[in-house]
């Protein structure tokens, strides 16, 4: 009897520890729109085992990748509606809705996937955008030069640009009209399709995109557009009303965490960038450079995107000047 007792005993004593320590623990989903073997895919399921393991266990985090969870632009809804707790997706999927963050993706002539992170993040930090008021923003990262990609044409010029569907997303859309195309806007996960198929003629997007999307099979030709490159803003936020439960010790971990993080994202697509190259001349792709009288006509045709950004409704309402000229400051820091 005594014995029983005694196991009885610390059965209970155990079981009440587990309870809890599982009471302790809080549980979050994370959704993301990129497949689970993607670089970017990868890091941000890596940064939630981080945050598990720096909380020891008191913060576990399920992750969704490939849309699984909520699909590319339903992301940021979903994270506001706690359809998942945590979210990575992109800004420009919701055009005009994020103003002051709209502006890091104009073609400012960005050179690298490190260089554009800094500077959406140093954006965030400086103006504290207001349009991020119903969730609590992790951190931004941003990939390298967004070029033109083409299936069958060479484009060295203007004058090759005119008429071309491409796909395309918020500035970049923008870019691709001022410079003579027509944008066909579609999210990421549907531009190999479009492609193969020929419902458009070519793609801006980042090199990388060439083996992480698998698009150097369905094209063959890189326009060099440096001096008008974009990029395109990726974000990762968190529920509100999630992130006020956490203990205020939890969140600087979590804090420290993301800073560490939009760093190697940045890193991270310089490198996917290096890789994208290599498979794109492997798969037979062309890069074409714009010669020195070339290249001046892009950027005048690119400058009324610029222009219309500062001298439209949101621009004004945020002060779009002054952003483009931190932006501008920022990239002459870190060229």
């Amino acid at each position: 009897m005594k014995k029983l007792l005694t196991l009885t005993t610390f059965f209970l004593l155990t079981f009440g520890l587990a309870s809890m320590a599982c009471a302790e623990t809080t549980r979050l989903s994370y959704s993301n729109f990129f497949p689970p073997t993607h670089i970017q895919s990868k890091l941000a399921e890596q940064w939630c085992k981080e945050v598990e393991s720096r909380t020891n266990g008191a913060v576990v985090i399920d992750y969704y990748p490939g849309g699984t969870l909520s699909k590319a632009k339903q992301c940021y809804d979903g994270a506001v509606e706690g359809i998942s707790d945590i979210g990575m997706s992109v800004l420009a999927y919701s055009r005009g809705r994020f103003p002051v963050m709209a502006a890091v993706d104009l073609p400012l002539g960005y050179k690298t996937g490190t260089q554009a992170t800094a500077i959406a993040n140093a954006v965030s930090t400086a103006f504290t955008p207001t349009e991020f008021d119903d969730v609590q923003p992790m951190y931004f990262h941003a990939h390298g030069p967004g070029l033109l990609f083409t299936t069958n044409k060479t484009v060295a010029t203007l004058a090759d640009m005119q008429g071309e569907k491409i796909r395309s997303t918020g500035n970049s859309a923008k870019l691709v009209k001022a410079l003579g195309g027509s944008p066909v806007a579609q999210p990421m996960p549907t531009a190999y399709q479009s492609l193969q198929k020929g419902v458009v003629d070519g793609s801006m997007n980042p090199i990388e995109s060439n083996k992480g999307w698998k698009l150097a099979e369905v094209v063959k030709h890189c326009t060099l557009s440096i001096p008008v490159a974009y990029t395109t803003t990726f974000f990762v936020v968190m529920n509100k009303d999630k992130w006020s439960e956490l203990d205020p010790a939890t969140q600087k971990i979590i804090q420290e965490i993301n800073a560490e993080w939009s760093v190697k994202h940045g890193q991270a697509w310089d490198e996917a960038d290096a890789a994208g190259k290599a498979f794109f001349i492997e798969k037979g792709g062309v890069f074409t450079e714009l010669d020195s009288a070339e290249a001046p006509k892009w950027v005048e045709a690119a400058k009324p995107v610029i222009d219309d950004y500062i001298e439209s409704e949101q621009g004004s309402k945020v002060n779009g000047g002054a952003v483009v000229e931190f932006i501008r400051a920022e990239m002459a820091k870190s060229p």
